[in-house]
């Protein structure tokens, strides 16, 4: 539900939309950095506990949300399976991290190379210039003598006992073949000598790197064919709701699912490897034999994370002896969220089903899980200054979407749980703490996987 008036294009659910009423709009902290009120927001379930037995209701009125920093924290501390280093071809490492040290297999350069076009001269000029040059991927040149010259190509072997490479802007030859320099010539000038970047056995990259194009270019000039690396975590979506269509325009009841196109990208631009997408519906049985039979490192859920009629995820996670990690955060929207350990090495994370609502559930519990199943490391947090106010929750804090111009981060519109408009065309996610932010205040910035690389080439 919209709240009306001046909250219009926040989307608050009606328990939201009331407590600012009741407190009079949405208090912006002081300069203390005050957030005014701090009582707990009650559980969605909590109107519904009254019509559960008593068991059903006292644990529903135990229920507390996670503050939201906090479920990132017990997000980020999911252990990874022991001894999953695997050796990975140089064209499949990209996005990976090294799970050994990489050193040298040869020195680079791994023989004196000329590092320009030019000529290899050995002692003083003028020079004589030998008719054969000397090539890139030849064998061993011909010696030179004092006073001899030979053209040669960058990337090409240096002719033994020659003391310098002459560019070919910096030389002019005569009709007798003879070289002249035109500007001082050092000695060694332009020569790239063996060794110069690393030696055989040097460390070049500690274990925990993550393989970006130059990395696989270093490994590649070192003597690698492939590297010991984690694999991706594997990443089963199971998407569940009996109104959700697949394709055509919405109709009788009936709307477009718009979380089974986004969410495969988006874990793997997470860094996962996503093994299944299915649809199971309103269905619980059907939910309980998929969490029972999935090997999948990671299960996200969509939707059924409340206390409606068809929210089979808690009742099948109890059923299964799942371990609540995360039951519910204070963060809107995706306030419905959870985390749960199905076996050692097993994760679920249940999503919301609103769409906005579930990328606040990714980023807020599936990617600190995947960062650490997948041994990156955690990015350095940084906040911006923003360009124009934001109404906050009173007690929760809320992310929403925003574009980073120049040194400001510009909040946008259309960022209520059910849209998708301000997420599409955003760079980042602003977190704005319980009460919201004036203009010019800094808040963290969470950044979208794709934004800096483009998202086929994500691996940050």
């Amino acid at each position: 539900m919209t709240a009306s008036g001046r909250f219009e294009e926040i989307d608050f659910d009606v328990e939201e939309a009331l407590a600012l009423v009741k407190e009079g709009g949405a208090p912006v902290p002081d300069d203390s950095g005050s957030t005014g009120a701090s009582r707990p927001v009650p559980s969605p379930a909590a109107g519904a506990a009254s019509r559960k037995d008593p068991a059903e209701r006292q644990a529903a009125e135990q229920h507390t949300a996670t503050p939201w920093q906090r479920a990132r924290t017990i997000a980020g501390r999911a252990p990874r399976r022991p001894d999953t280093a695997v050796s990975v071809t140089l064209d499949a490492a990209l996005g990976l991290v090294l799970a050994a040290p990489l050193a040298a297999l040869s020195d680079l350069p791994s023989f004196d190379t000329s590092a320009m076009d030019g000529w290899a001269v050995a002692g003083p000029g003028p020079w004589d210039v030998r008719a054969e040059g000397v090539l890139a991927g030849h064998g061993e040149p011909q010696r030179l003598t004092d006073g001899e010259a030979v053209k040669i190509a960058t990337g090409a072997r240096i002719p033994q006992d020659a003391s310098a490479v002459i560019r070919s802007e910096h030389g002019r030859t005569d009709e007798k073949e003879r070289l002249y320099a035109t500007r001082d010539v050092a000695h060694g000038q332009d020569i790239r000598p063996r060794g110069q970047e690393c030696r055989s056995g040097d460390p070049l990259l500690p274990p925990g790197t993550l393989v970006t194009p130059a990395v696989l270019g270093l490994a590649a000039a070192a003597g690698y064919d492939t590297v010991a690396a984690l694999p991706r975590p594997r990443a089963e979506i199971l998407v569940l709701g009996d109104e959700l269509l697949t394709e055509g325009l919405p109709h009788d009841g009936l709307i477009r699912d718009a979380l089974g196109p986004m969410l495969p990208p988006w874990l793997r631009a997470l860094g996962a490897e996503v093994v299944a997408v299915r649809r199971l519906g309103d269905d619980a049985e059907a939910l309980r034999k998929a969490l029972k039979n999935s090997d999948a490192d990671l299960i996200v859920t969509t939707g059924g994370t409340a206390a409606g009629p068809v929210d089979h995820v808690h009742p099948i996670l109890r059923r299964l002896g799942a371990e609540l990690l995360v039951d519910g955060v204070e963060v809107r929207p995706g306030h419905p969220m959870l985390l749960a350990r199905l076996k050692d090495n097993q994760h679920l994370v249940g999503l919301p089903g609103n769409p906005l609502a579930a990328v606040s559930g990714l980023l807020t519990l599936a990617e600190p899980l995947l960062r650490t199943l997948a041994g990156r490391a955690a990015p350095e947090s940084y906040t911006l200054p923003l360009q124009d106010s934001v109404h906050g929750h009173p007690y929760d804090t809320r992310l929403i979407p925003v574009v980073l111009r120049g040194d400001r981060a510009v909040p946008l519109h259309y960022n209520g749980p059910a849209m998708l408009r301000g997420i599409a065309v955003a760079d980042a996610l602003a977190v704005v703490p319980p009460g919201g932010a004036r203009t010019g205040q800094e808040l963290e910035i969470l950044d979208l996987p794709w934004a800096m690389a483009g998202i086929e080439v994500c691996f940050t």
